[in-house]
Parts: C-alpha cells; sequence; structure tokens
C-alpha cells in the first residue's frame, strides 16, 4: 500500500454551504510555498540513511471505541467497529529518537452491529490492547521487530473460592483514558512548527473561541474559493513532516501532490461543509488546538469542523481536513499544522 493511499484512508470516509469571500485570503506561515513548488520543496528536504526503521502501533479493540495519540498529537480514531484489530504507521508523528508517550482515550460501544446489548458504559471485559514493532524499508527480507505490548490494566475478582477473573478497571465508566511510554530510534531529527507554542489552556476560554473560530473561517475559506498556493502554504508542514518521516522519494511526493491537487481539491464537486456542532480540544499538552465535530455519528466523530464533500473514487465521500492550530511564543495570530 503506498503512501498516498494511506494519506487517503486518513482522510476519506463514505457518507447550506457557508457565504465565501471572493477576496484572496493571506497565509502567515510558509510564505514561499506554492501549489507548483510544494513537492519539490518537501523532496527536498527528504534523507535516505542505511536504516529506515517505519514504526507500526497495533491494536485490538473489543467492546470500545477509543482515540490514540503519541505525543498528545492525534494520531488515529477507531469509532466504526466494536471489536477488531489492525495497525497504524506512527512515524509521522515521531520528530526525532527519544522516549515518546502513547496515550488513549476510550469511550463505551453503544449500539453496534456486533452485539445486540446496548453499552452504554465501558464493562468488565472491555478490551483494548496495543503492540509496537518495526520494519525496515533498507531490509525487506528482515522479520519485524517487536518492541512493547501494552494491555489494559485490569484486578481480579474473586467469583467463588479458588475461582477469579480478570476485571477491567474502568468498568462501569463512560470514558476512561491511558498511557505508556516507549523509547523508540529514528535516523532524522525534525523539530515540530509548534515545538515553542503558547499553552492555549491558559487563554480565557470564550477570546479562545472567538479567535479559534475567525482563524477555521478564514481556511474554510481558502479551500472553498480553491485557492490552491493558499493551501499548499497550510499543508507544507505537516505533509513535510509525513514524507520525510518516511522517507518517500521524489517521484511518489509528486504523484501524490498531484493527486491531492489536482483530482481532490480542484474537483468541481469539492465543497466545504458548514463549521457547526463543534467543541474545542487540546493537542500536544495544549499547544495544538482544534474544533472538533461534536457528533454521536461515527463516520464523523474525532475529526476537526473541517470538512467537505467529494465525488472521488465512485462515490461522494468526506474528505477531513484536520488542521491543527497553533500560536508560536511572542505572536498573537494563529498558524495551522
Amino acid at each position: 500500500m503506498n503512501i498516498y493511499t494511506k494519506y487517503l484512508q486518513s482522510i476519506l470516509l463514505g457518507i447550506s454551504l457557508m457565504a465565501c469571500s471572493q477576496t484572496e485570503n493571506k497565509v502567515n506561515q510558509n510564505s514561499t510555498i506554492t501549489a507548483d513548488n510544494i513537492a519539490d520543496e518537501i523532496s527536498k528536504q527528504v534523507k535516505h540513511y542505511p536504516s529506515e526503521k517505519i514504526y507500526t502501533l497495533g491494536y485490538s479493540n473489543d467492546k470500545c471505541y477509543f482515540e490514540m495519540f503519541v505525543d498528545g498529537i492525534k494520531l488515529t480514531k477507531a469509532f466504526n467497529k466494536a471489536l477488531g484489530n489492525t495497525a497504524v504507521e506512527i512515524n509521522h508523528v515521531l520528530f526525532k529518537s527519544g522516549k515518546h508517550t502513547i496515550s488513549y482515550k476510550m469511550y463505551p460501544l453503544g449500539k453496534s452491529k456486533e452485539y445486540d446489548e446496548v453499552f452504554n458504559m465501558l464493562v468488565e471485559d472491555t478490551d483494548l490492547e496495543f503492540d509496537l514493532k518495526s520494519y525496515d524499508l533498507k531490509n525487506e527480507k528482515a522479520p519485524d521487530t517487536d518492541y512493547i505490548t501494552y494491555s489494559l490494566p485490569k484486578k481480579k475478582q474473586e467469583i467463588a473460592k479458588g475461582y477469579t477473573k480478570e476485571k477491567f478497571v474502568g468498568a462501569g465508566k463512560t470514558f476512561y483514558e491511558g498511557s505508556f511510554d516507549v523509547t523508540i530510534d529514528v535516523p532524522y531529527n525534525s523539530e515540530s512548527p509548534f515545538k515553542n507554542a503558547q499553552d492555549l489552556r491558559k487563554m480565557n476560554k470564550n477570546e479562545l473561541e472567538t479567535k479559534l473560530l475567525k482563524k477555521y473561517k478564514e481556511v474554510w475559506n481558502i479551500y472553498q474559493n480553491k485557492e490552491y498556493d493558499n493551501i499548499a502554504k497550510l499543508e507544507y508542514n505537516s505533509l513535510k513532516d509525513l514524507y520525510v518521516s518516511t522517507y518517500e522519494s521524489k517521484e511518489v511526493i509528486n504523484k501524490n501532490i498531484n493527486i491531492l491537487f489536482k483530482e481532490m481539491y480542484k474537483s468541481s464537486s469539492f465543497k466545504m461543509q458548514p463549521i457547526e456542532k463543534y467543541k474545542i480540544e487540546f493537542f500536544a499538552d495544549g499547544k495544538l488546538a482544534a474544533l472538533m465535530l461534536d457528533t454521536d455519528d461515527n463516520r464523523l466523530r474525532g475529526n476537526t469542523a473541517l470538512w467537505a464533500k467529494v465525488n472521488y473514487d465512485g462515490g461522494t465521500r468526506g474528505i477531513f481536513l484536520n488542521r491543527y492550530f497553533y500560536i508560536p511564543e511572542g505572536k498573537n495570530e494563529f498558524m495551522a499544522y
């Protein structure tokens, strides 16, 4: 599976537009980046090494939904199945070697196709397990390397004399979160653009929401008005981190970005959806903030309020433009990641 396919899977789901200004917006970041040069500028940052490890975080879950984070940055979400197992690559949220914190947030299953019972709380046999592995792009014949397996904390409960069973410690709750640390070695050393950002949790909540909503509307208009150079400026940092961390070739980067812009953003069917029913959430120890969709619709949960619909690959799909926002120290305006 190529990296663009994986990228698309992260933003596509099968499922009164706002009025927009025709005046082009100014973007306060990546001033030299355009839709024409973004692929080349990213390719210049990619380096190759004797060993090019791709780290994967596998998970299996039963009777719960959950979200996963690395160092407080949203990695993925699972609101689509009551039980299952798979793995996701995590290099794009690893900026350097060292200790990293993997955390998770768990939610009750509610109604599901897999169970007749409705689970309004986490239950005794709710289960969630993670395993960290890697494979080396420069040594494809080598087996995967296993690092750590993590299971939910459980306590033993005596059922009868001499007989006990394990019970999830979060049973009876409507929310549970936990974390564990891992040490990871990568050959590159990047610096996130929000490394020295302000802690947005310390801002006045009303002031933050007003300021953040204003920024969302600006970005909404950029996508709706098809301001391709400005879209490139907004997306450069996150796309660069994706391709640098996966050691991608110039050919693949060019192909994938061409598809993203020409087949998605330039499509006549591309329509931004209203910014509504949202809540503010913080990430990366308060350095990032986003307006997240506040919904029980499992097709939409866990995404930001910045999204569009587009006809792609044989149907109308949701494309989630999950931008997160930060304010650098000493500055007053939001920037996008």
